[in-house]
């Protein structure tokens, strides 16, 4: 595990981490550092809410790295309402509907589900991917805060200073309120010329904590009240206080959906809660939040992040967190996730088709204002490339700080070193040869055992859980049209019309296949036969027109052995089909 860096190139973490320390000092010395997240499990949790997860986890396993003690809060948004019914989720219909304005926590879990409601099933997919990724963290339900009486001070407190809540809201009420939602997604800045696609998938994303859409307490004629009760007839949260005594903490209400009137004791009542631009930053205060990251949509007047360090100074006498706006997470390829699940991919997704280490890369190697995106397509194969150049780079030392702490912190935390693949073939050949053999193992073992022949592979074993990636990638990411199927026969057709040259390459090829049949050597195969067919040396630097000769040989021989003019790489592909099928279908 590489040590912190101290040096004018310290990565983006170390830089943060040192700030979080000195701020901790400074306001509660001799305590645990406290940062913190927050999630609505309102839906799938998805990659661009991971953000808000991986920003603060990365600077907490710093932290701890150094020797301190840090908590790092997951504030479980579950006692939020039930806004809307997101689409594509598997055992959900139109009739969840009917518990729109409800506690997340009392909405039935889909159909099927092992869960005992909507959000302990949302979380539980998050929680698994969270403890796949190695991020350590003290999670806490809202609806258990809330309905256990945990912030009964607070909200008393809230209650009796609402005209200084209502005054700080005030001074943005004639701007244009963006309605940020706390740790929600922020949309990157993006402009207006840019596809609508796009920006429908990045406002989806932007659903961060579930409070997007809740009303600050204003528009209220019986006076400004920071507080909602959830209605004790029909739960939902379609009430109307119409007073309240500070003395008795005496508070009536009205529900809209239903008709009910109650009228409750505050200091003891515990079936509702503070609206979101006051439990934001009362939750700040009361945890002492030292770093917490927010969507850069906080950076506007009016917003939750803005409105609310004004709130915790002013009325909970309070501190509000440093912490930085994260930018967009984008999805490549994502177009088809969305149709086929309706919604933006989320870590579980990504954590089937690559490994966690490569995950947390993608989030530490950029510093939080830097967008990024999330490869499903074929993307993930350059992905991969690059993170195994940087692993041979720092295995022989020639990779610089800020680069090789970006991989220290994804390969491990401060808890020691997540599992790894032992022999990390490249993930572009292991998602071929699933591809070729559709996942059968015998012949995944053979054609992987046969790329180095000087050192082969014995067992797949070896080669997991980066080969279970790859053959998911396959299954789940690549079409139907696009996967490689191998001729049963020869095209005698294609044969029979080849000129000279044509059958003097596949002749060379097939000469050449036993003494270069490994990975190396088929590469050095395939591109040198055009080279010695121009009368060149098999290691002749590339011209154009070589480059134009290798060009149509490979096209011949994807026509023969795939019947398309492209497909898995060549060397790949050959040791997939086997010499002897090769030759089959290359001599007819």
């Amino acid at each position: 595990m590489a040590e912190s860096q101290t040096s004018t190139e310290t990565d983006w973490v170390s830089r943060f981490a040192d700030d979080v320390i000195a701020e901790s000092e400074r306001r509660a010395p001799g305590k645990p550092v406290v940062v913190a997240s927050g999630l609505s499990p309102s839906g799938p949790i998805h990659l661009g809410n991971l953000r808000e997860v991986m920003t603060p986890h990365l600077v907490a396993d710093e932290i701890r790295r150094r020797g301190l003690t840090v908590r790092h809060l997951i504030s479980w948004d579950d006692y939020d309402r039930y806004r809307k019914v997101p689409a594509g989720v598997a055992g959900v219909d139109a009739s969840w509907a009917e518990h729109i304005g409800k506690p997340l926590t009392s909405v039935p879990a889909p159909t099927g589900s092992a869960y005992p409601n909507w959000a302990e099933h949302f979380k539980a997919a998050m929680a698994g991917a969270l403890d796949e990724l190695g991020v350590e963290y003290d999670g806490i339900s809202q609806t258990e805060q809330y309905t256990a009486g945990t912030y009964r001070e607070q909200i008393l407190h809230a209650m009796r200073h609402r005209a200084d809540i209502d005054a700080v809201l005030d001074r943005y009420r004639t701007k244009k309120d963006p309605a940020g939602g706390g740790g929600g997604q922020g949309t990157g800045g993006r402009k207006p010329q840019q596809q609508k696609k796009v920006d429908e998938a990045e406002l989806e994303a932007a659903e961060g904590s579930g409070a997007a859409d809740e009303d600050d307490g204003s528009g209220n004629s019986a006076g400004y009240f920071p507080y909602k009760p959830y209605c004790g007839n029909c739960e939902k949260d379609l009430t109307v206080v119409t007073s309240y005594d500070d003395d008795t903490t005496e508070l009536n209400y009205t529900c809209s959906a239903c008709g009910f009137a109650e009228t409750v004791r505050l200091s003891e009542f515990n079936r509702g809660k503070l609206v979101w631009k006051v439990d934001w930053p009362m939750r700040w205060a009361y945890e002492g939040v030292i770093f917490e990251p927010s969507g850069v949509d906080h950076s506007s007047p009016g917003s939750s992040f803005v409105v609310g360090g004004q709130i915790v100074r002013e009325v909970f006498d309070g501190v509000q967190p440093i912490g930085p706006m994260y930018a967009f997470v984008g999805i490549s390829g994502m177009a088809k996730m969305s149709s086929s699940k309706g919604g933006v991919p989320t870590p579980a997704d990504a954590l089937e088709i690559m490994e966690a280490p490569l995950l947390r890369w993608l989030y530490a190697r950029r510093r939080p204002n830097q967008s990024f995106k999330i490869a499903f397509d074929q993307e993930i194969q350059r992905l991969y490339d690059e993170w195994d150049s940087l692993a041979r780079k720092v295995a022989d030392g020639s990779v610089l700080p800020a680069d090789a702490a970006a991989y220290a912190r994804a390969v491990g935390t401060a808890a020691g070193e997540l599992p790894s693949t032992p022999r990390p073939l490249p993930y572009r050949t292991l998602a071929s040869v699933a591809d070729i053999t559709a996942g059968a193992e015998d012949q995944t073992l053979r054609i992987l055992s046969e790329l180095d022949p000087e050192n082969p592979l014995t067992s797949l074993d070896e080669a997991r859980p980066r080969l279970d990636r790859a053959e998911s990638w396959i299954t789940t990411q690549v079409p139907a049209e696009a996967r490689t199927i191998v001729r049963e026969e020869s095209d005698k057709e294609l044969l029979g019309s080849l000129d000279e040259q044509g059958r003097e390459s596949l002749r060379l090829l097939l000469e050449g296949l036993d003494s270069h049949w490994s990975l190396d050597g088929l590469t050095t195969l395939v591109y040198g036969v055009p080279k010695v067919l121009a009368g060149l040396a098999p290691d002749a630097k590339p011209t154009p027109e070589l480059k134009a000769a290798q060009r149509s040989f490979f096209a011949l021989l994807y026509r023969l052995l795939v019947s398309r003019d492209t497909g898995p790489r060549l060397p790949t592909l050959l040791l997939a089909v086997g010499a002897d099928r090769v030759r089959r279908l290359l001599a007819g």
